[in-house]
């Protein structure tokens, strides 16, 4: 199988969790995580989802700023940008159903499967947030364990954790009456 994309362009944006590299074609995110090595970025995507030429830049436009702008509180900042991710039919649902779980909720892996059409493939639900190659853009750390506990994650626990409550926003104060 060929390279699906020819060219794509990588960069690599700061923030409080380290440094997060965003590689995209001209119209859609390919890849995205944690770190700055193109190869760990695609490590869990399809060979054909690799580009064949990646090239270096200092930001990609609206890919980087939304990243920045997550961080800066705009937690909406991902939603609109568009991902290419290619996988089976039930990943395919899953992803899709990532993207529409709002920033500040969390769901189980069971209840993923549900909103995938594949009430009984929790297993399934759970190889679908692993074998996401665009982690924030495709927001497969708002699924947690049925005990609602932030279990498993490519990037570590801890960073899951920090993005859970960076979405949930600060803690509220009770009021004094």
């Amino acid at each position: 199988m060929t390279n699906m994309i020819a060219l794509a362009d990588i960069a690599v944006v700061a923030t409080p969790l380290g440094p997060f590299a965003v590689v995209a074609s001209d119209h859609a995110v390919l890849a995205a995580g944690f770190g700055s090595d193109a190869d760990e970025l695609f490590g869990v995507a399809p060979s054909a989802a690799r580009p064949a030429e990646l090239r270096v830049r200092d930001e990609l436009g609206v890919f980087t700023r939304s990243v920045s702008d997550y961080f800066a509180g705009g937690i909406d900042a991902l939603d609109s940008i568009p991902v290419d991710q290619h996988s089976g039919p039930f990943r395919e649902r899953a992803w899709a159903e990532l993207r529409a779980i709002p920033a500040g909720t969390t769901i189980s892996y069971g209840e993923l499967a549900k909103r995938a059409d594949s009430p009984r493939a929790i297993r399934a639900a759970g190889q679908a947030c692993a074998r996401n190659a665009a982690c924030l853009f495709v927001p497969c750390h708002r699924v947690v364990a049925a005990d609602g506990n932030a279990h498993h994650y490519a990037y570590g626990v801890e960073r899951k954790q920090f993005l859970i409550a960076h979405e949930a926003g600060p803690p509220t104060q009770p009021r004094l009456v």
